[in-house]
């Protein structure tokens, strides 16, 4: 069996699970969705934490909106000058964590109430 054939049979495998499961799947998808958006809104929150807590090159020493975006920009792996994903990068990467954190907790909690 190579791989695209594993590939196919795991995604098989996740459409008969959605089947089965519907209204377990729905629960899934919109907390997921829930906490995807919660994170995206508090993206520049997370962002000034990230300052304030040494990430980025004027770590503790910027406020407001410069610390948000420092930070952010340095989650993202540094500015779009330097080479990284700047602030977008940096809120794509809390919005993405927090969404696969809300699909995991949600889906670990299905499971564990089988």
């Amino acid at each position: 069996m190579n791989i695209f054939d594993k590939i196919c049979d795991a995604i098989g495998s996740g459409v008969d699970a959605i089947i089965d499961n519907p209204i377990k799947s729905a629960c899934v998808v919109v907390a997921t969705v829930a906490t995807g958006g919660a994170a995206a809104a508090l993206a520049p929150a997370i962002g000034a934490a990230a300052s304030a807590a040494g990430a980025g090159v004027a770590a503790g020493t910027l406020s407001g909106a410069a610390a948000s975006s420092a930070g952010l920009a340095a989650i993202g792996g540094g500015s779009l000058a330097a080479g990284g994903a700047g602030v977008a990068g940096g809120t794509a990467i809390v919005t993405a964590t927090g969404a696969a954190t809300g699909a995991a907790v949600s889906g670990a909690a299905i499971v564990a109430s089988k």
